[in-house]
């Protein structure tokens, strides 16, 4: 029985009202209000029983859940993921919206709001996805997952502990439902965060040679850590799809604590680094070379102190095309669209990235211009969301009937 006759049972006013519905719900972390994850994820938890599924709500911290649920055929198979995130980032300055960022309006072809696109779009189009393989009565074996996690866009602590309670477990193949314009990218950058600080001594500007001054000397150690990030780019040069590898200093602190002076010189100095990894990078290794660079800058000025904490990280990924998640990912698109795939590369890092590192083949995919996310005026194409949700529906049922 050919997988193209769930093509039929996508509704479109069903996938867009539910996206509006949860755009319509702010959840930008805010701990001074509670957090905000919470009321998104109550509304997506009734859903999901009221299409019958199997549905566990597990508080990560508190305020802060991830939703769970089951689509269960009652014959054993795979099991195959959806990946989706409830949280969303600030909409900053409201003045700079030209359409309520909470207010899921459309205008043109195109759904306006934070989320919208990044990622409560997405979300909506794989809980659609499930309910037209509902509608259509296709047979199909094993089980559809929904993992709906909070704090995707801050240390992801939602998936973390997904993967930590067992649920990724048994898991086949999981599609993380992102802003990709329906490409589908089989590798995605992995992510170094590390916090860097000198110390030296507090002195008067006027008389700095009294103190020591770390300024100076955190220069000299950026120096050398663009020469390194040179280096690595020279090494594994330019990948075809994710770009150059970097090390990116992003905050820069003197003093770190207490009221700046313009006549003091700070006892210490802080910098916080971004450091984005591609395929042949080994992260320890980058972390050698970097402690390396310290330990030397230390023996050629003894008063040079300096301290490296790598507070985050995450690999980056590959999956072979080959694979059964991404062979029926390429197919459906086929099928919808009546065009041959783009393949590519995540810019950044996702959810799937420690889904790939508890051993779950991963493809990652969905609707929306991937420049979109994070800017005023965030939207996502209605004609590009029924078409994702088409996609993820024919790819479930091709993955799961082999």
């Amino acid at each position: 029985m050919s997988p193209d006759r769930v093509l039929s049972h996508v509704d479109e006013r069903e996938v867009v009202s539910l996206t509006q519905e949860l755009v319509r719900i702010p959840s930008v972390y805010r701990p001074e209000e509670g957090g905000n994850e919470e009321r998104v994820a109550r509304f997506v938890e009734e859903v999901l029983k009221g299409m019958g599924l199997t549905v566990h709500y597990e508080e990560v911290v508190p305020g802060r859940p991830n939703v769970i649920a089951f689509y269960d055929s009652g014959v054993p198979g795979k099991t195959l993921l959806f990946e989706g995130h409830t949280d969303v980032v600030t909409e900053g300055d409201r003045d700079s919206w030209s359409y309520d960022p909470f207010g899921g309006a459309i205008h043109g072809g195109k759904l306006y709001g934070r989320g919208s696109c990044d990622t409560k779009g997405n979300l909506a189009a794989a809980i659609s996805a499930v309910r037209a393989i509902q509608r259509a009565g296709l047979p199909f074996k094993g089980k559809i997952l929904l993992c709906i996690p909070c704090d995707e866009e801050g240390m992801m602590i939602g998936i973390k502990d997904f993967i930590r309670r067992g649920w990724a477990r048994g898991v086949d193949g999981a599609i993380i439902c992102e802003p990709e314009e329906n490409q589908i990218c089989v590798t995605q950058k992995g992510a170094m965060r590390a916090v860097l600080e000198t110390r030296g001594k507090m002195a008067h500007g006027a008389m700095p040679l009294t103190g020591i001054n770390p300024i100076p000397r955190m220069a000299r150690i950026l120096t050398e850590l663009g020469r390194l990030e040179e280096k690595e780019k020279a090494r594994v040069g330019k990948h075809p799809m994710l770009g150059w590898p970097s090390i990116t200093p992003t905050i820069l602190q003197a003093p770190v604590s207490g009221e700046p002076q313009i006549n003091v010189m700070p006892d210490r100095c802080r910098t916080t680094l971004d450091m984005r990894t591609v395929p042949g990078q080994d992260h320890d290794v980058l972390r050698k070379e970097m402690e390396r660079i310290l330990e030397r800058l230390g023996k050629e000025d003894p008063d040079l102190h300096a301290t490296l904490e790598v507070i985050e990280e995450r690999p980056w990924t590959e999956t072979a095309r080959e694979d059964p998640v991404v062979e029926a990912v390429a197919h459906s698109y086929r099928a919808v669209t009546k065009n041959d795939p783009v393949y590519n590369g995540v810019p950044g890092a996702t959810d799937g990235t420690f889904l790939h590192r508890a051993g779950v083949p991963i493809v990652t995919t969905g609707a929306g211009d991937r420049h979109i996310p994070h800017h005023a005026d965030e939207y996502v194409d209605v004609d590009q969301l029924v078409e994702t949700t088409q996609i993820y529906a024919r790819a479930a049922l091709m993955f799961l009937t082999g």
